[in-house]
């Protein structure tokens, strides 16, 4: 999720002005063609400006930013007062840097690695210590597991067979709309959100055409071919940190080698043998497929722990934050997103059908759809292999695992390991077993070998441990306890509007930035804020956590949401509308779960009596 071109806002506004803007030429050319020769520098040297701008920040906190410490009571602040403006100042640093892209984002996660150490905040032996923990082991383990998945098309036959069973024989419209709502959702719990949607997107186009091709001769080049394998792997590497804008649209437009054919209203109503209502009807339908799957796989990432990078954020920073409070276990976490994402799900779905499947619309879209192009590609699939069979049995009991180490107290399995195993272990135990078990396909291979680890997005890795080890630097500076003396203005504060108040904050901020650089930068201060106000901190950093993963809005927010936009069945208003829609609903279930639900499944109302550590 990068910034949005400036130069988008400057064309929309002349598009839309177009007699003011001869006026202005004529009352004065030089100054217009004075105006787009600045914005064309400035939208030429973005980049540069981007890198000029972190150090030069840093700079000026460095040289103007004087903070006195001493009247604080805490020991730890007044020992590492001298120590907060730079920390400040490597904060804004490498935040710009992240917001912006303006390198990639895993390098920018190294400069902790260098600043810190630099300014005598942190050892440098101690500050390379969080860039390989437990929840990053957790991370590695999982996604070569989910490598495995997607090597034998596992995923790809549970979609698939999702859609049948959702559509049934009649291939009811709205029906199948929930399959392309609940089987990307399913799906994302526990593989890529980009791979999801790369999947999933041809699969809705094969099923437009379907829709599309018996009265409609002039649309017979609306077909999908096979993704371009480069493509597919770029994309799906990039996860959610794209090193800029461009470069995502440039791997976006070879997702196949022939674009799909825009349904736009034109278009349909010329085609021979659709009348206008049945071409409404056709690209309304088709929106709603696409919208589907971009809001579900967002969706069906923040409901398991290793679904989404930002939850492993959160765990990572929760347990660098408050070593001696419990840890939050796979199955409480679980146990509060899974009904989230299920009511998110379902709204979806009927928002869905109220704006682009109405009842009236049904019967038209039922009579264009069958079940023969689901069932052919399944076809395709084959039967089911060894290969496949083991690494969905290795997914299942990792899956298990997870949900069954800590049950309350004084159960789960964890309990006869004495605190020594932990989710991470479990993880790389099950991605160890896909390099030593046969695969039967071909002689001596196994199920994976190295080189298909070459897709493991190593920069959300360093991402990872960037966000870590300045939430080390926080600690060791003092400026997480200077920050906590500083927000007592939210003693006076409504206990039930804090969850909604950090929520729209983080969601619209996430809508703009990478959602792992959003939680990377606000839960460290949501930790801050709610120690500060004797408010248990699971309260903000979970809201703030889940928030972060609400980018549905603009096709930009997030890979899964560029890759539906790609496909020209979307309209910008049609994703900005529905997306704020959703994300308004996501906001009010958290309003109403978290003092609830969560306070239950997270003891929400009992004293905390951690503190930060230091």
């Amino acid at each position: 999720m990068t910034n949005l071109d400036g130069t988008a806002a400057t064309v929309a506004l002349l598009i839309h002005d177009p007699p003011r803007r001869e006026l202005d030429d004529d009352l004065d050319p030089g100054k217009s063609k004075t105006s787009r020769s600045i914005v064309g520098f400035l939208h030429g040297h973005r980049k540069d400006i981007a890198i000029a701008l972190g150090p030069l920040c840093a700079l000026l906190i460095l040289a103007f930013v004087r903070i006195d410490g001493a009247h604080e009571e805490s020991s730890n602040v007044s020992a590492g007062e001298s120590k907060i403006a730079p920390m400040l100042a490597i904060l804004a640093w490498v935040c710009i840097w992240w917001i912006t892209e303006a390198i990639p984002v895993g390098i920018t996660s190294m400069l902790p690695l260098v600043l810190l150490p630099l300014f005598q905040i942190i050892q440098a032996d101690e500050i390379a210590r969080a860039y390989m923990n437990d929840t990053i082991t957790l991370f590695i383990g999982s996604f070569i597991l989910a490598l495995g998945v997607e090597r034998y098309q596992a995923h790809k036959r549970l979609a698939l067979k999702t859609l049948l069973l959702f559509g049934g024989r009649s291939m009811a419209p709205r029906m199948l709309l929930l399959g392309f709502c609940v089987g990307p959702a399913f799906i994302s719990m526990w593989i890529s959100n980009s791979a999801t949607a790369i999947m999933m997107v041809p699969m809705s186009a094969g099923v437009i055409k379907r829709l599309l091709e018996p009265d409609t001769p002039s649309l017979e080049s609306i077909h999908v071919v096979d993704v371009d394998p480069q493509a597919a792997q770029a994309v799906a590497s990039a996860g959610d940190d794209p090193e800029s804008r461009q470069e995502i649209r440039e791997l976006l437009r070879r997702i196949s080698s022939k674009a799909l054919t825009t349904l736009d209203g034109r278009t349909l109503e010329q085609g021979s043998g659709i009348n206008g209502a049945t071409a409404f009807h056709a690209r309304q339908y088709a929106r709603a497929i696409v919208l589907g799957i971009g809001f579900s796989v967002s969706i069906g990432g923040l409901t398991t722990l290793t679904g989404t990078g930002t939850n492993l954020v959160f765990l990572g920073i929760w347990n660098s934050c408050f070593p001696s409070a419990a840890a939050v276990s796979y199955l409480q976490w679980f146990m509060f997103a899974f009904p989230l994402g299920v009511a998110m799900v379902l709204f979806c779905w009927i928002m869905l059908c109220v704006c682009y499947c109405p009842r009236s619309a049904t019967p038209t879209i039922s009579s264009r759809l069958n079940r023969s192009s689901i069932e052919e590609e399944l076809k395709s699939l084959g039967s089911i292999s060894f290969a496949e069979t083991t690494v969905l049995t290795l997914f299942v009991v990792l899956a298990v695992l997870w949900l069954t180490r800590s049950l309350g107290t004084s159960f789960g399995w964890g309990r006869f390991f004495h605190g020594y195993v932990d989710d991470g272990t479990v993880s790389v135990v099950m991605a160890v077993f896909l390099f030593v078990i046969p695969n039967r396909l071909v002689p001596g291979e196994r199920l994976l070998d190295w080189s298909h680890c070459k897709k493991l997005p190593w920069d959300i890795v360093l991402l990872f441990g960037g966000g870590f080890a300045l939430a080390a630097g926080f600690k060791a500076s003092g400026l997480s306890a200077w920050v906590t003396q500083h927000l007592n203005f939210l003693d006076n504060a409504p206990y039930l509007l804090l969850a909604p108040v950090v929520a729209v904050f983080v969601s619209a901020t996430t809508e703009f930035t990478s959602n792992n650089a959003t939680a990377t930068i606000f839960l460290p201060l949501l930790a801050n804020a709610a120690t500060s106000n004797n408010i248990h901190p699971l309260l903000l950093m979970i809201t703030g956590t889940i928030a972060a993963s609400f980018a549905f809005m603009l096709p930009v927010s997030t890979p899964p949401m560029a890759v539906a936009f790609s496909t020209g069945h979307v309209r910008m208003p049609d994703m900005v509308l529905t997306g704020f829609l959703l994300k308004l609903v996501g906001i009010l279930l958290l309003f109403a779960l978290m003092p609830t639900l969560g306070s239950y499944v997270f003891h929400l109302n009992a004293p905390f009596v951690s503190v930060l550590a230091t």
